[in-house]
């Protein structure tokens, strides 16, 4: 038990995007004496706020955020360092009696924190990794994960075909190393996780009223100035190889260069986000750790209400 004990405790708030998992976070962090940790794999870009649905100095509420503008457009970013950062950010905030909440939908980063796993063993090679971004330029991307689905089916199947970066990285391990990029996480996965972690999803019966939600927040992303910033995104393109791929910027690129009347662009804006939440249920479902909390569950008290429940249960028994 004492053993038990020496693990952080930690919640994570999940979930597909739109669900409000950053309110969430930010009222259990108010009512637990807790700091919120972003675990969302562009929140973490200078300068990106609107098309990252980052939350503002007011939406905040005062709670302290934790991985947030810390890199420029043009710097990597990866799991690995995502791991690093937030267990170092756990543990210190778990030294000084706070209460870590991860909040976020990189579903990738929150099961890679909370499992504990190890990335020392990935190993780069620079040379390579532009080799392989050079063939991804000539043959285009889809070849690439065409040909990381033959060398590693059970990791291809956790990437979308356009997130290029994953898998030119997951390539380039396989090719270092000799050893599909599954295989290797699946060793260096620890017996017992690093965290005492409870996580939450947030989600609906309703796919629609999801899918609604959805489309009004791009209504108001586009109404917030999402334009502007995408064109920034797009006029530096070359050097912001994430956010250039990243739903929210990419599908306005065709109306920036010329080739498309604005509606259409938004239009499949919204059709992506809504695909993106697809496979963030997807994701969460196959984790198997989660508590889900429904927002249109009938007859049910408010999901905060029941998270902050659940919370509570959940320190009380550490």
């Amino acid at each position: 038990m004492a053993a038990l004990c020496e693990r952080p405790a930690v919640v994570a708030v999940g979930g597909p995007t739109a669900t409000g998992k950053t309110a969430l976070a930010v009222r259990l962090a108010q009512t637990f004496g807790g700091e919120a940790i972003s675990a969302d794999s562009m929140e973490v870009y200078r300068g990106l706020d609107i098309g990252t649905a980052k939350a503002t100095q007011a939406e905040r509420a005062g709670v302290p955020h934790h991985l947030l503008d810390i890199l420029d457009p043009d710097e990597a970013y990866s799991v690995a360092d995502f791991t690093a950062a937030a267990g170092a950010c756990i543990r210190r905030l778990a030294a000084q009696g706070r209460l870590p909440i991860l909040a976020g939908g990189t579903g990738l980063y929150l099961t890679s924190l909370l499992s504990g796993l190890d990335f020392s063993a990935e190993t780069a090679d620079p040379a390579l990794r532009a080799a392989l971004r050079r063939r991804a330029e000539t043959e285009g991307p889809a070849a690439l994960y065409a040909e990381l689905a033959r060398l590693d089916p059970a990791y291809a199947a956790t990437v979308h075909p356009n997130n290029l970066t994953r898998v030119l990285r997951a390539l380039e391990i396989a090719a270092v190393t000799g050893r599909p990029l599954s295989a290797q996480r699946a060793a260096a996965r620890p017996a017992r996780p690093p965290y005492r972690a409870l996580c939450l999803c947030l989600a609906y019966h309703d796919r629609a009223a999801l899918y609604r939600r959805i489309d009004a927040r791009v209504d108001r992303m586009m109404e917030q100035g999402l334009l502007a910033e995408a064109r920034y995104v797009y006029e530096n393109r070359a050097r912001f190889a994430a956010a250039a791929q990243a739903i929210g910027y990419k599908e306005l690129f065709p109306y920036l260069a010329g080739e498309s009347e604005l509606a259409p662009c938004v239009a499949a804006l919204k059709q992506a986000s809504r695909r993106y939440a697809k496979r963030q249920l997807t994701w969460f479902r196959h984790q198997g750790e989660a508590t889900w909390l429904y927002l249109d569950e009938p007859g049910a008290p408010p999901a905060a209400e029941r998270a902050e429940a659940l919370v509570r249960e959940f320190l009380a028994g550490g």
